[in-house]
């Protein structure tokens, strides 16, 4: 394992939502014609999902910083020959904001009762930052559910080396929590998605305003930072403990582990030879920590490769 890059990790880190809204400003692209929105209960939340295609299914889960509309140029590309589904996370984008279940089983387990509700029994699994996290605990669940894995620039807790992650000064916002936080960052969206952008990125130019505009517009809506805030408050208390549970089997499907050049790197693939048998890594070269909107061709290109080999 090569020393941590330069940036570490993510900050942890509507789609066609705001479709028609947005499209004429945002960089951020639609989703290909034909994809429509389900709204699926799972328990206490109700997730905004985006399906289209047909032919084998491949779920797509985004993390902090984005939502589910961060794959539209994949889904533009899987939607070809695939079943893609794009959901946004509780409390995220335009899913419900429940109290509780923001640890990462109850969110796998979500996202196994998507699968359910659009009777797919088994899927490749596409993830990013948070989304990673989630994935983990989705295939952990569910190994005989997942086909393959592409899992992309964000470590797991309590794995490898995340204790020594944390020390990272990058990180402070893992921590960034308590009764004022709301108070802090409400009105500041914007502001406060920059560092994570300007910060966790090769090129900040690369994450246009449009971009930026249109993210910051999703975290203001009234709950969404208060929610984004409660996925990292399970980091080291229950995420930790049911990944050191979970990873005492390891995961049989095959993982394609994909790092940034300018961010996690090759620690990726170390992070994920912890956890799974059949591990193969990757780089999106040229980016930070936001690969979908640094190097969306490149990203895409080595997901749909992957997915394809035999």
């Amino acid at each position: 394992m090569r020393p941590f890059p330069r940036l570490l990790v993510a900050g942890f880190g509507v789609s066609s939502l705001l479709m028609s809204a947005v499209a004429a400003e945002a960089r951020v692209e639609r989703f290909p014609a034909g994809f429509h929105i389900e709204r699926i209960k799972t328990g206490d939340a109700t997730l905004y999902v985006r399906v289209g295609g047909k032919g084998p299914a491949v779920m797509l889960l985004h993390g902090f910083g984005d939502t589910g509309d961060m794959w539209a140029p994949a889904a533009k590309v899987l939607v070809k020959d695939h079943t893609v589904i794009v959901p946004d996370l509780r409390g995220m984008g335009l899913s419900s904001q429940p109290k509780g279940g923001y640890d990462k089983k109850t969110q796998g387990q979500d996202i196994a009762q998507v699968m359910n509700a659009l009777k797919v029994e088994r899927a490749d699994l596409v993830t990013h930052d948070i989304g990673n996290m989630v994935g983990y605990a989705l295939a952990a669940q569910y190994p005989a559910r997942i086909t393959k894995w592409v899992i992309i620039d964000a470590p797991l807790p309590g794995i490898g080396p995340w204790d020594e992650i944390l020390k990272s000064p990058l990180l402070w916002h893992f921590n960034f929590r308590g009764p004022d936080v709301d108070r802090l960052v409400k009105g500041r969206e914007r502001i406060y998605l920059d560092r994570f952008y300007n910060e966790l990125s090769a090129n900040p130019k690369a994450i246009d305003t449009a971009t930026r505009n249109h993210y910051a517009r999703l975290y203001a809506r009234h709950g969404n930072m208060h929610y984004a805030f409660e996925q990292f408050a399970t980091f080291n208390t229950k995420d930790r403990a049911d990944n050191i549970e979970f990873q005492k089997t390891k995961l049989p499907m095959p993982v394609l582990a994909l790092g940034a050049d300018h961010s996690f790197g090759d620690t990726q693939a170390a992070v994920m030879r912890e956890v799974a048998t059949n591990v193969e890594g990757g780089i999106v070269k040229n980016s930070g920590h936001w690969i979908m909107e640094e190097q969306p061709a490149q990203t895409v290109g080595l997901i749909k490769a992957f997915l394809e080999k035999k």
